[in-house]
């Protein structure tokens, strides 16, 4: 066997922290965050264009002073959200100035003023018959700052002189603007020509075109934590059961990720530490809020005897939460911990905010959802799509596999944040060995 030279070796680490790095930043910039490793995007786009347009679909255009990853929906809420400087979520009128910004600056001059901006945009407002908060007012300047801000992390705006967070001061000041036209055209990765309104444009973000199955499940892989069976389609199911060992050889050589693959589904994990926007563990009152109730919640919840359907077990994806366990355990939590914690005051004195917080943070990890109907069940798929496997292929049987109805599901890869591990005795076709195997299957 011919050993990789150390040539060979720097290319593929140069390809792989250039793939990484679009992957987590779509947008990278000559002169912005990451501007010391977009050398390496330039000298690679060729290859990074074709191997995103193989694996996952996207399109990357690269230029001379930017590079951007068109990256596709997943459906309806599966985005990755926009959030403020402090960590607040976009409001829906945060988002509709952050398009209505960019509906004028694509055509704005080179240079403006901050005052004329707000005018451009509040005439688009009234000419697309949109309302939004009241921009003269304090908390209608703050919505509109926290959109013109994210421009301005971008690279979209440059503040030359002055600041666009002037605008919500009392006295209403003034900043000069400089505006990216080119950068302002390729933000909007969705296709707006085609769509209807809003969610017909999601829709058809999110179809994964001609290559079906295959590029929605490796979009899926890399863009969420956990990839559970139940939210696939017969089709997609059968794809990645066939395909799931040389999908994490692929996804090895390219992203430098490793695939988790259990019975409730699949998890692609980076040793690097570097590609999610998520930490659990993590610092803070909601994250330790969270990991402390998932704990409990797996203590209480853990089914008696998961297993699977080959084998003749029972696949439990996840389990129905009690109505109030959540504030039971909260309570419980905030007694025990929130004081000698040092707690946020705020989430103290306010425990459905608390839960609020905790359950968004909890649901977005892929570790609880809301009872809902899923992709195996037909929700969600494009006009056309493919649901069902290949005559004849047999696919894992998710029904049941979690339970329907209202409330909140505990989902199976909570069981990693569980405080210990229960273990079996071999059963006699595994005589001398031991069956460790955590609260929850994944």
């Amino acid at each position: 066997m011919t050993l990789p030279s150390t040539h060979d070796v720097a290319l593929v680490a140069e390809r792989r922290s250039a793939a990484r790095l679009l992957l987590a930043h779509p947008l990278v910039t000559s002169d912005g965050p990451h501007s010391d490793l977009f050398p390496l995007i330039r000298r690679h786009a060729d290859w990074l264009g074709k191997r995103f347009q193989q694996v996952l679909g996207y399109r990357l255009l690269v230029d001379s002073s930017y590079a951007r990853l068109f990256k596709a929906g997943l459906g309806a809420g599966s985005g990755h959200r926009l959030e403020r400087s402090t960590g607040t979520p976009f409001s829906p009128h945060t988002y509709a100035c952050l398009a209505l910004a960019l509906s004028v600056l694509v055509t704005a001059p080179e240079q403006l003023l901050l005052s004329q901006l707000v005018a451009d945009i509040r005439a688009a407002a009234a000419d697309a018959e949109i309302e939004l908060e009241e921009t003269g007012r304090a908390a209608g300047k703050r919505t509109l700052v926290a959109a013109l801000r994210l421009l301005v992390e971008w690279g979209v705006l440059i503040e030359t002189e002055g600041h666009v967070a002037a605008l919500a001061q009392d006295a209403g000041g003034e900043a000069l603007i400089t505006v990216d036209r080119e950068l302002a055209r390729v933000v909007v990765a969705g296709p707006l020509a085609q769509a209807r309104d809003g969610a017909d444009l999601v829709r058809r973000a999110a179809d994964p075109g001609f290559s079906g199955p295959r590029t929605y499940v490796r979009r899926t892989l890399v863009e969420t934590p956990v990839v559970y069976l139940d939210e696939l389609t017969d089709a997609e199911r059968d794809w990645l059961r066939t395909r799931q060992r040389r999908e994490a050889q692929a996804f090895s050589e390219l992203l430098g990720l490793e695939m988790e693959i259990r019975a409730e589904g699949v998890a692609l994990v980076d040793p690097e530490d570097e590609l999610t926007d998520l930490r659990l563990p993590g610092t803070g009152t909601v994250a330790q809020a969270a990991l402390l109730l998932t704990e409990r919640l797996v203590e209480r919840l853990r089914p008696q005897e998961p297993g699977h359907p080959a084998t003749g077990g029972t696949l439990v994806i996840g389990v129905a939460i009690p109505d109030g366990l959540v504030d039971e355990l909260l309570a419980e939590l905030v007694t025990e911990y929130g004081q000698r914690s040092n707690w946020q005051r705020g989430y103290l004195d306010d425990i459905p905010a608390l839960r609020e917080a905790v359950l968004d943070l909890l649901a977005r990890m892929r570790l609880m959802a809301r009872a809902a109907r899923l992709r195996a069940e037909g929700e969600g798929l494009p006009e056309g799509y493919a649901e069902e496997a290949p005559e004849g292929r047999t696919v894992t049987d998710v029904r049941e596999a979690r339970p329907g109805g209202d409330g909140w599901v505990l989902l199976a890869a909570a069981a990693r944040y569980a405080t210990h591990v229960i273990v079996r005795p071999a059963t006699a076709a595994r005589k001398g060995a031991v069956d460790v195997q955590e609260e929850l299957p994944l």
